[in-house]
């Protein structure tokens, strides 16, 4: 542009940006980038705006795929190939459409080096939302420094069966309950809802509404399997969480359920995604499949003929992008050719996601930062929020005799025993579960009493194994105690959400997963010979104090009838160590509260607070 100095008389040249084209204009409306953008796509780029790959294949990739995912590694290696991966889209491709970075933060980034939270049923329980609005805040300060843009978090399913190896990864089994959780987490994580109806801020994260719908209820308590219910008591239960979250959160993104719904799988059920979901929510995001979801209605619940097929039922039904591969919606493309699908679906998913991403700013984003990665994530504050996070959410199911907090200058000797007692234990979606990572409940007692009170650990058994060799030690650790400190529990599965690998540090633990995704049990007893291990310990006579480390309600009728005092910690994070041992030694009180119904055993499943008149029968009163 030219313009005349007034003092000078001379002509001058001003910079100013100049675009050619509409949709690189920061300045133009989101909705006039998208229809410009739109326009000048070919029918296979916009086919490749519905598919997801890995961020380190994008990075030399010519291909504009929609979405890429970070790989479960370290912060500084997901930096380097984020900023790589999105130069490469924005700078060398025809069109210059950077990708949707997408990752696990369910709770902490899924990457070595950032803050481990508590787990997700732990956060349901402090009934705390300023809280998890708090935590997520902060997870999403620490993802967005690593390139990160949405994250498949959090999950509004309700917890229902004790059995189902998810349940860790879900608020509480009541649907008010789970909304509020829930839509704080999101409103932490993307921001305040009359802010990201016009865009994301920057260092927040969209977010991923999952599993849509009545996922958390299957068969038998078997993930994938079917759920058996009809819409009466979807709209009650299951339905009101994901209403919530979309009308009072603005959530950008909802994933559909892997199972299938009164007969119909819900990545083929219009019903849900269009009728439900648009229709009458007036959602305005975007529908991200499960990994293998689309996959799933050719190869797993066989609805479908052949790919093809299951790429038409997917899209008529609403499913805008495909997760995690290129499998079933290049298809698309002939189909549209043939005739078959019409180019109008195909625009009208593209053009949700792309809303999406200039909504996100990820056209005009700076490019992650690898040298100032570590200044902004596991901060001191951030771990001091870990801890009180863990410290709330903590429940002292039962304290007779007012057993607790103990009195460290009334202790001598202290026995701490268990499987998880040394061990830490984050829950799934973990990165690792290496105890340089975080604080076990052995060391926080060791931290807080110092040279005061010696203490004697033993291990006593495994999480599943059948072996009693370690009960003399543990039974002889409690004999030369004041007192005894029990931690029994299980383990998650780690790095993702069906245990691809392990993570650093991690090669002499031996431990089976026992819970998490695929993880499901018939059988909610103390697994392995946990408890025949504190029937040994209640045989010395000494006060016991039980604490439970795991991501699901036990069946503990024993426990509760034997043993005075008992404390439910889920999976605590990395702080939580520190937490447990606060409370034990009363300098804090335990405030969580219970969010699920614990079952008197798998034969009173399914049981939970807000049941029928008629559910235990005509006798019952």
């Amino acid at each position: 542009m030219r313009k005349q100095c007034l003092l000078t008389g001379l002509v001058i040249l001003s910079v100013l940006p100049l675009y050619s084209q509409l949709y690189k204009d920061p300045k133009a409306s989101v909705e006039n980038r998208v229809e410009d953008l739109l326009k000048r796509m070919t029918l296979e780029e916009k086919v490749e705006q519905m598919i997801m790959t890995g961020l380190g294949d994008f990075a030399n990739s010519y291909s504009v795929f929609g979405v890429c995912a970070s790989p479960f590694e370290g912060l500084e290696k997901i930096t380097t190939l984020s900023a790589k991966a999105k130069k490469h889209a924005r700078e060398n491709t025809r069109l210059g459409i950077p990708p949707i970075q997408i990752a696990e933060c369910l709770h902490g980034q899924l990457a070595y080096g950032a803050t481990i939270f508590p787990q997700a049923i732990a956060q349901g329980s402090t009934w705390n939302p300023q809280l998890i609005e708090e935590m997520a805040s902060v997870i999403a300060y620490e993802a967005s420094a690593s390139g990160v843009d949405q994250a498949l978090s959090p999950l509004f399913d309700i917890i229902r069966d004790p059995r189902y190896g998810r349940n860790e990864e879900c608020f509480a089994e009541d649907p008010y309950l789970v909304g509020e959780m829930g839509s704080a987490f999101v409103t932490g994580m993307q921001g305040k809802p009359e802010q990201t109806r016009k865009g994301i801020p920057s260092g927040k994260l969209m977010c991923t509404a999952k599993h849509f719908a009545s996922y958390s209820v299957p068969w038998a308590g078997i993930n994938l399997a079917p759920a058996s219910l009809g819409e009466r008591e979807m709209r009650t239960l299951h339905l009101p969480p994901f209403e919530k979250v979309v009308k009072k959160a603005n959530v950008y993104a909802v994933m559909p359920s892997y199972n299938e719904v009164d007969g119909i799988p819900a990545h083929a059920n219009s019903f849900l995604l269009n009728q439900v979901l648009r229709d009458e929510w007036d959602f305005d995001g975007y529908v991200f499949s499960d990994y293998g979801g689309v996959s799933q209605l050719f190869n797993f619940h066989k609805i479908a003929r052949d790919k093809a097929e299951a790429a038409k039922y997917a899209l008529e039904a609403g499913v805008d992008l495909e997760a995690a591969r290129p499998d079933i919606y290049p298809s698309l493309v002939q189909l549209v050719k043939d005739g078959k699908v019409s180019e109008d679906l195909i625009d009208q998913s593209v053009r949700r996601i792309l809303t999406a991403k200039f909504k996100a700013g990820l056209f005009e984003k700076p490019y992650p930062d690898i040298k100032n990665i570590k200044k902004q994530v596991h901060l001191p504050e951030h771990i001091a929020l870990a801890q009180k996070v863990a410290e709330e959410s903590i429940i002292l199911l039962q304290n007779q005799n007012d057993l607790l907090p103990l009195d460290i200058n009334n202790l001598r000797s202290l026995a701490v025993i268990g499987p998880n007692a040394d061990q830490v234990q984050y829950g799934d979606y973990s990165y690792t579960r290496d105890n340089s990572s975080g604080v076990t409940v052995l060391n926080g007692i060791r931290q807080a009493v110092g040279n005061r009170v010696q203490i004697n650990y033993a291990k006593g058994c495994g999480i599943s194994d059948l072996s009693k060799e370690g009960f003399p030690e543990a039974v002889e650790a409690a004999k030369k105690s004041d007192a005894v400190v029990v931690v029994l529990g299980g383990t998650s599965v780690i790095l993702s959400g069906l245990g691809w690998g392990k993570g650093p540090g991690e090669d002499e633990i031996q431990d089976p997963f026992t819970s998490g995704e695929g993880y499901d049990l018939t059988d909610i007893n103390p697994l392995g010979v946990q408890r025949e291990l504190i029937h040994a310990l209640k045989e010395t006579g000494k006060p016991i104090t039980l604490i439970l480390v795991h991501g699901r309600p036990w069946s503990i009728t024993w426990e509760k009838e034997n043993i005075p005092a008992i404390l439910e910690a889920w999976y605590p994070g990395e702080q939580g160590g520190t937490a447990i041992s606060n409370i034990l030694f009363g300098k804090v009180n335990p405030s969580g509260r219970l969010n699920v119904t614990v079952p008197q055993s798998v034969g009173h499943i399914p049981v939970f607070y807000d049941y029928k008149p008629s559910a235990k029968g005509i006798n019952r009163r």
